[in-house]
């Protein structure tokens, strides 16, 4: 059961309406990184890995886990390597792919960031980037921007990297209850997982519930949304 749980944490179905606080914001990334993720194939790196909670929708001969050395990203994360996060331990056309979940956001210096990926990353070869856009602020002190879809089109571009893809997730109701159990959460969550789980069950999952019924009925939104998923490529005479 606890296995099923942690599944439903990035990958939500059913059970996720009650044990999720993150379920739209999560249920839209999977989505969308399961549309993407068939284009995503060869030699894999994923930057800013974290737990890998995409590694199986993505159709890779190897996959490699990146993160930051920290004594943190030592106990929590699943890298392969670590490195002191400025430049990738890599050689120039080392990868076919490149994956980027959730972390654009907390890099500083996104220029110099996607130099790197365009360095390690084959001509031709595929980058898969999800962006928050509606989120609060996050593994403080380390959040430093949101990107617009425009915004992310715009500094990939001047980067080298041609936009084949572009999905906004989230841009439906949800998003107000979504806002509203990220709240919740950062006010009730604790060390204990039995009572978070308590917690979830009587005070998100309702707004959970609520959230996906009313979105069936009412329009999706092309300005107000969550997350920014999309695809692009280096071109194959770089």
């Amino acid at each position: 059961m606890i296995k099923l749980v942690k599944k439903e944490q990035f990958q939500p179905g059913f059970i996720a309406l009650f044990t999720n606080p993150f379920y739209f914001s999560r249920r839209g990334l999977y989505r969308g990184i399961m549309e993407y993720g068939q284009y995503i194939t060869g030699n894999t790196l994923d930057v800013g890995c974290g737990q890998r909670p995409y590694e199986n929708l993505i159709a890779t001969s190897k996959y490699t886990g990146l993160e930051i050395d920290t004594p943190a990203a030592h106990k929590i994360n699943k890298a392969d390597i670590y490195y002191d996060g400025k430049q990738f331990p890599f050689e120039k056309n080392t990868f076919d792919s490149v994956i980027i979940n959730q972390v654009f956001e907390h890099v500083f210096n996104p220029d110099e960031f996607l130099q790197e990926v365009s360095r390690v990353l084959k001509p031709g070869g595929r980058l898969l980037m999800t962006v928050p856009f509606v989120w609060d602020e996050h593994e403080q002190p380390n959040d430093y921007a949101r990107y617009s879809s425009f915004g992310l089109a715009w500094i990939l571009g001047s980067n080298g990297f041609k936009i084949i893809g572009q999905k906004k997730s989230g841009n439906d109701i949800g998003i107000f209850f979504q806002l509203i159990n990220g709240f919740i959460y950062k006010k009730i969550n604790t060390r204990s997982i039995l009572l978070n789980h308590i917690f979830y069950l009587f005070l998100t999952a309702p707004f959970n519930i609520i959230g996906v019924f009313i979105s069936l009925i009412t329009p999706k939104s092309e300005d107000l949304y969550l997350d920014n998923i999309i695809l692009a490529e280096k071109p194959k005479n770089a």
